[in-house]
């Protein structure tokens, strides 16, 4: 089983993986006579294949034990996937570059800090989404229509945290 101790997520970090989302470090700019900070251009959205379209869902997870044991990730070959937490919840995020087989020591985890988010490339290898401590509720963005866009790969896997994010 591959042991993993999940590390803050930072921009530079997750690059290989896709684009994290925090309103912290992405510049802005006024919008509706000064009254909205529009935060613009975020993460890219990717929707590949004949008929896709943009999906735009709430998914609400329950939290997960720690240490983090899993069993498989799973990828999208069609398009990238957004997690963005709406209640300030901190999350695990165990990802692997793409390809077609999964290479164990190329294996990552993060947590965040519970004010980012996520965006994952198409095809990025990644487990479910795994809150911690309370139920959480997240704007996900991804691709719909025509395709086969789920598979998954066997791998055990098991993450601790260092140290618990703080907020």
């Amino acid at each position: 089983m591959r042991e993993l101790n999940a590390e803050p997520l930072t921009p530079e970090a997750f690059a290989p993986f896709g684009d994290v989302i925090d309103t912290r470090i992405a510049d802005c700019f006024p919008i509706n006579a000064g009254r909205t900070r529009r935060y613009h251009d975020l993460a890219t959205v990717e929707t590949l294949g004949e008929d896709a379209r943009t999906l735009i869902s709430i998914f609400v997870s329950q939290p997960v034990a720690l240490p983090l044991e899993l069993d498989f990730l799973e990828r999208h070959p069609l398009g990238s996937q957004a997690f963005m937490p709406l209640h300030e919840e901190c999350f695990v995020i165990v990802v692997a570059p793409p390809g077609e087989v999964i290479d164990p020591a190329q294996v990552r985890a993060f947590v965040t800090d519970g004010r980012q988010g996520v965006n994952y490339r198409a095809g990025t290898w990644h487990a479910i989404q795994s809150v911690l401590e309370r139920e959480g509720e997240f704007l996900v963005v991804d691709r719909g229509g025509e395709g086969h866009n789920c598979d998954e790969h066997p791998l055990e896997v098991r993450v601790n945290l260092a140290q618990r994010p703080s907020l």
